[in-house]
């Protein structure tokens, strides 16, 4: 039986891959960076924290069978992929894309050139997670949905699920009935309780967070809690967090 546990990761000692483009730092094992203790907690496989320059990012690459969630924290991100898909990602809209049986697609902070405006020069910050869906070799599949400030503001919203509790929420939804990704904006001394799961994911993309019985988490700080749900999580200042509620693992 899992023994209850709280791992706490800190922004400095996760992999970095750090080119003239790209600044992302990566909580698993990903690309070239590979440690075989740490590839995944529960069913969350990748959250990757990037931060790309103007004019540049991802040319089109291939993903297959794996649910991929990205939650822009500043700036704007251009999406397009094979099956026609294009549009433009900024705070507050989730994606979600389904790789299924194969996708393409690339991701750049060039969202000028579609509607012919001079360059800006923004950097783009988001995070990208990845988890595996219930089911391998569907249909490749994406879906969109703005989140209202004042929405985030008030609590934690479920912004991806696939779990039946949270159907008609103002999650999109992804190929996992055991997992959902919650977002919450938080002013200083707002509290929220994280859900009471067999694994959690903490994330703080932005700000410092006190999470009960574990102290400080500053930007780019994670933990992963295990059979150990329901703590309260209070802003010491203005923060973000992403909370992955998994209620099950990677086999």
């Amino acid at each position: 039986m899992t023994a209850p546990a709280v791992d706490i990761r800190r922004a400095d000692d996760r992999f970095a891959t750090r080119i003239s483009w790209l600044d992302s730092k990566h909580s698993f094992s990903f690309s070239r960076h590979y440690d075989p203790a740490n590839t995944h907690h529960g069913l969350l496989l990748v959250n990757n924290d990037d931060v790309v320059r103007p004019g540049a990012g991802f040319e089109t690459h291939p993903h297959q069978d794996m649910e991929i969630v990205t939650w822009v924290l500043r700036g704007s991100l251009v999406h397009q992929d094979s099956t026609g898909h294009s549009g433009v990602i900024y705070p507050g809209l989730a994606q979600r894309m389904s790789a299924g049986t194969g996708i393409l697609h690339s991701e750049k902070n060039d969202a000028w050139r579609l509607n012919n405006q001079e360059p800006h020069s923004d950097p783009v910050h988001f995070v990208q997670m990845w988890v595996l869906p219930d089911e391998q070799g569907v249909d490749p599949g994406y879906e969109q949905v703005e989140i209202e400030d004042e929405l985030l503001r008030g609590g934690l919203v479920p912004i991806a699920s696939g779990m039946d509790r949270y159907d008609g929420a103002s999650a999109i939804r992804i190929r996992n009935r055991y997992a959902t990704l919650h977002a919450a904006r938080l002013a200083p001394g707002d509290e929220v309780t994280i859900p009471d799961a067999p694994y959690v994911h903490l994330y703080v993309p932005n700000g410092t967070v006190t999470l009960e019985g574990s102290g400080p988490l500053g930007s780019g700080d994670a933990a992963r809690l295990t059979m150990t749900g329901g703590r309260r999580v209070t802003a010491d200042e203005p923060a973000e967090i992403l909370v992955w509620e998994m209620h099950a693992t990677v086999a």
